[in-house]
């Protein structure tokens, strides 16, 4: 079986130059855990993980510590650190060089990959073009399912 037979060919894309807020509110609204980044010609550019974006607002502790160590505090910084990177555009925080399957990978690197390297989904890249994704559950489906 090959990732092609099972892959989703409709990920969740945003184009590169977008903000990091519209970023935010496309993977809350789309309740996915990471957008794939192309540009006008849905060229493959990199991924933005909403567990990267949460942790670049994350607060240092020194700055925790500094306003006094208590969890009110450590909200205000992690809003204001949020806030202030809303208008950043994306491609400054993805990650450039994911690892992309072909389409006519077997399912089984895909899913090796994935167990080895603890990741969710991952982009199913053709002539330097995004053409769909493979997901755990995809494969798990097909695996069960068979």
């Amino acid at each position: 079986m090959k990732v092609s037979d099972i892959m989703s060919i409709n990920p969740i894309r945003i184009l590169s130059g977008s903000s990091m807020a519209e970023a935010a509110e496309l993977a809350a609204v789309s309740n996915a855990s990471g957008l794939f980044v192309v540009d006008d010609e849905n060229n493959f550019i990199g991924v933005l993980s909403e567990g990267d974006m949460m942790q670049l607002a994350l607060p240092e502790m020194s700055a925790v510590m500094k306003e006094g160590g208590d969890l009110r505090s450590s909200y205000g910084i992690f809003s204001e650190k949020g806030a202030s990177l809303g208008n950043d555009p994306i491609d400054n925080h993805l990650v450039k060089d994911p690892i992309t399957l072909d389409p006519d990978a077997p399912v089984l690197l895909a899913a090796t990959t994935m167990a080895m390297k603890k990741m969710r989904r991952l982009p199913v890249v053709k002539n330097g073009k995004l053409i769909g994704t493979i997901s755990r559950g995809d494969i798990c489906k097909a695996v069960f399912t068979a």
